[in-house]
């Protein structure tokens, strides 16, 4: 059994060999893309393998066909060290944009041409590659004045030296300047977008559970409301009328299934409010809880996005009645004129315990997790929504929506769309 044992952990070995090696591979392959499969954005080493051009001329120096060696030498180790910080600091935008930077590449600048003019031949090399490092640092127009400069000194410094030939160097002088701005100017750009999209897929998910809280706020809030009121009058009127508190029972049978519907709309996002089943819902919370409930609606029919605000408003308002007013009548008002709809809650409870003034508003609103988000939902569609002390003491709560006209009118239950008629409970 030992050598099943030595086989069997030698596979468990070389099985844990294999992971721990495909690990280090894929986080190889991360590092050397942008770590989610896609290309990193470019660095200051994709720019000092254009060091090697030099070679010619650290060869020719170092088999002594460069007078005064020295200094050939001290201003080849000048440019070079000079180039390699540039580079690197041409990738981040403050170091790129810092005094120092635009120094070195001025030092850069009296190397390459000092280099150039006084030894000609590989030597010229060093004018594209002071261009490169110009357009990977500098942006805009800077950029390119300053490789045109570069371009225009260096064609005429190589014709100096090596006569017609020289238009080779200024074309590739201006070629490296320019192609390297675009090329990193490009790579910025797509960072820039990447970063957008990103911040845009936030912004989604943020808004869309901001929705998710206000829709569970507002649908658990009143249906929980609805479900204690209904439990306690079944519990008070059992012991004289049991068909009664049967009948409360199965409406808190009903509501619970709807709760459950509507909960599962509102996490899809499809949900659509009506008006006209929230005033019956209403009704029928307000007469479970001995609250009077008077309804009047009247005015033009109402667009889908009306139907569904002014739903939530009442039923918020409704709920509120419900569980903090201790009131026994509340109005509920629905009129529309020439350019606004209005919607009205009024009881004659004990009101608001402290009303608050927003600044620059002349609205009065309380707070309440629910008042805040329907405020939101209402100015987002041109409305507004204001909450406080009714004119004969209670708590109104009022909602404004600008008139649109409605694609397919329905006329509401029980009201003449012409008329309009008043519905009491």
């Amino acid at each position: 059994m030992s050598w099943k044992n030595d086989m069997t952990s030698a596979a468990r070995s070389a099985a844990a060999g294999v992971k721990a090696a495909g690990r280090l591979r894929r986080r190889r392959e991360r590092r050397a893309w942008g770590g989610d499969g896609q290309p990193g954005p470019p660095n200051g080493f994709a720019l000092l393998p254009w060091l090697l051009v030099g070679l010619g001329s650290v060869s020719s120096l170092v088999h002594g066909g460069t007078p005064l060696p020295w200094l050939a030498g001290l201003g080849l180790a000048v440019f070079n060290s000079l180039y390699s910080v540039v580079v690197f600091r041409a990738f981040d935008k403050a170091k790129r944009e810092a005094r120092c930077t635009r120094w070195m590449l001025a030092v850069m600048a009296v190397a390459a041409f000092g280099l150039a003019a006084g030894y000609g031949g590989s030597w010229l090399v060093f004018l594209p590659l002071l261009a490169l490092a110009g357009g990977a640092v500098l942006r805009g127009r800077a950029m390119a004045r300053v490789v045109f400069g570069i371009t225009v000194l260096a064609g005429a410094t190589a014709a100096v030296r090596i006569g017609w030939d020289a238009i080779e160097y200024a074309y590739g002088t201006f070629i490296s300047g320019m192609v390297t701005a675009a090329i990193l100017a490009l790579s910025e750009t797509v960072k820039e977008l990447r970063a957008t999209r990103e911040e845009l897929a936030r912004t989604a998910v943020e808004r869309e559970r901001l929705r998710f809280s206000r829709d569970l706020h507002d649908l658990l809030g009143h249906t929980l409301s609805v479900v204690v009121v209904k439990a306690e009058a079944a519990r008070r009127v059992a012991p004289r009328d049991l068909d009664a508190a049967l009948a409360h029972v199965t409406d808190i049978e009903s509501v619970g299934r709807q709760a459950l519907t509507e909960i599962r709309e509102a996490v899809t996002g499809y949900r659509e409010g009506s008006l006209s089943t929230e005033l019956d819902r209403a009704r029928s919370a307000l007469g479970a809880a001995g609250v009077e409930p008077v309804v009047t609606r009247s005015g033009p029919p109402l667009t889908a996005q009306q139907e569904a605000l002014l739903g939530w408003v009442v039923r918020e308002a409704v709920t509120n009645v419900v569980r903090h007013s201790r009131a026994d009548r509340c109005e509920i008002t629905v009129a529309g004129s020439g350019e606004r709809l209005r919607l009205g809650v009024l009881d004659n409870g004990r009101g608001p315990a402290a009303a608050v003034v927003p600044d620059g508003t002349t609205g009065r609103t309380v707070g309440g997790t629910g008042l805040k988000g329907l405020t939101e939902r209402l100015a987002a569609a041109g409305g507004s929504l204001t909450a406080g002390r009714g004119p004969r003491g209670g708590f109104l709560v009022t909602a404004e929506l600008p008139v649109e006209p409605a694609s397919d009118p329905a006329p509401a239950a029980g009201r003449d769309p012409g008329t309009g008629v008043i519905l009491k409970a």
